[in-house]
């Protein structure tokens, strides 16, 4: 990017590259978007590929190829999927070449101009990342612990439910407390929707979950279960997340638990700066989430004494109409839209808060609202919506230096 050879990006920019966007280095304009908008836009032909290059951990010489075998095996292949069909030239790379046909494959050979082999791909053991852990603060595991009670009285966990939780410290700890409320209820869960981790994999394994419908392994025990069991499958963004296909999977979770950079009054949300306005996070499957029939944010009411709930979010990435319910370690607060959520939790002994009242009390200990990011009238990037639509613009922030090295990247909790 500093030579010219890059010039903008479509899709996330995540920790130094988004500092470095931010501070007004990248000389074109970042267009943010979803794993499924990015399908839908590569579908719909607003988003045009010249060369798609995918790194595969197998493939056969027809091009057929799998991410469970091999080496350097790490689960599914679904996010190359949409630029193997839509690419106007595709080029597999492996390090493990096998017979034709490379079975099961996850993208077919006849999408595939030419397959390169090169010595290694990647080091698999870094899929085990430092936000694949369960968090030990108990302020998280609380919050983990509020969202599972919540989701239980609610009436949400029954026979045949479905959810999604993340990989990150919190929504790990959500996934081992629903667990206990589970064994408790005597229930199990139709599929649970992944990134895969070990935790969902032993619900399965031990017949907690019928299925696993998986995007993306978050850890080597997921690659393993993606590969051995067949009732762990591999999924895409086209079936799981396109809004612009004939039905997506998303809409059929019953209830999904997410993180957040920042929340405002009106429930709106932003999942890709902070308050400072730096761009430190993409969307991912955030936006794509929120269509499930309960959509949850679990956030600290603070990080590093920064309130997380504000008047107005730094940059809007999710109208409040799509967020049901807040949880922090302070209390809960339902959207008042969900009218069928209040009256399922009349009587309940859990801290139903106003998110009014969530902020005033954050505010008071950190001692004020966040300070205004200070930012410049010249755009970086814009945010889009799974449709297309654009949301927001993300500004450059003033005050930095050429790199925009100016604070550690979140850690995802």
């Amino acid at each position: 990017m500093r030579d010219g050879t890059l010039q903008r990006i479509e899709g996330s920019l995540n920790g130094p590259l988004g500092e470095y966007a931010s501070a007004g280095n990248m000389q074109g304009l970042a267009v943010l978007q979803s794993h499924g908008g990015r399908y839908r836009a590569l579908q719909d032909g607003d988003l045009r590929v010249d060369i798609a290059i995918i790194a595969a951990p197998a493939a056969d010489f027809f091009g057929n190829c799998s991410g469970t075998q091999g080496p350097s095996a790490c689960g599914p292949l679904g996010f190359a999927l949409g630029d193997a069909q839509y690419a106007e030239h595709v080029i597999v790379v492996t390090d493990h070449l096998v017979p034709f046909p490379c079975a099961p494959w996850a993208i077919q050979g006849t999408l595939v101009d030419q397959v390169v082999v090169v010595d290694s791909i990647g080091d698999p053991t870094r899929i085990v990342s430092g936000t694949t852990q369960v968090t030990r603060s108990p302020d998280r595991l609380l919050i983990a612990e509020y969202a599972a009670r919540f989701v239980r009285e609610a009436g949400i966990v029954r026979d045949g439910f479905s959810f999604q939780a993340g990989a990150g410290g919190t929504s790990l700890a959500f996934t081992l407390a629903l667990r206990e409320h589970m064994r408790e209820m005597g229930v199990k869960a139709r599929f649970v929707r992944g990134g895969s981790t070990r935790y969902i994999v032993e619900m399965l394994e031990s017949g907690m979950t019928d299925y696993i419908l998986d995007g993306q392994s978050f850890d080597l025990e997921g690659v393993r279960s993606l590969r051995d069991n067949p009732r762990h499958l591999q999924t895409n963004p086209s079936i799981t997340y396109n809004y612009h296909g004939k039905g997506n999977v998303a809409a059929l979770v019953d209830c999904a638990v997410l993180g957040a950079t920042e929340v405002d009054l009106d429930f709106n949300a932003n999942v890709v700066t902070h308050s400072d306005g730096l761009l430190l996070h993409g969307i991912g499957g955030w936006q794509d989430a929120l269509f499930a029939g309960c959509a949850i944010l679990a956030v600290p009411s603070f990080r590093d004494r920064v309130p997380v709930i504000k008047d107005r979010v730094t940059t809007l990435c999710a109208p409040g109409e799509m967020i049901d319910v807040v949880v922090t370690e302070r209390g809960i607060a339902i959207n008042p839209r969900r009218e069928d959520l209040v009256a399922s939790l009349r009587g309940t002994s859990l801290p139903l808060r106003t998110l009014a009242s969530l902020k005033a009390e954050a505010e008071a200990i950190c001692g004020g609202p966040p300070l205004p990011a200070q930012l410049t009238d010249r755009p970086v990037g814009v945010v889009t919506w799974v449709d297309g639509t654009a949301l927001d613009t993300v500004w450059q922030v003033g005050g930095v230096d050429n790199v925009g090295n100016v604070r550690k990247v979140w850690s995802g909790e």
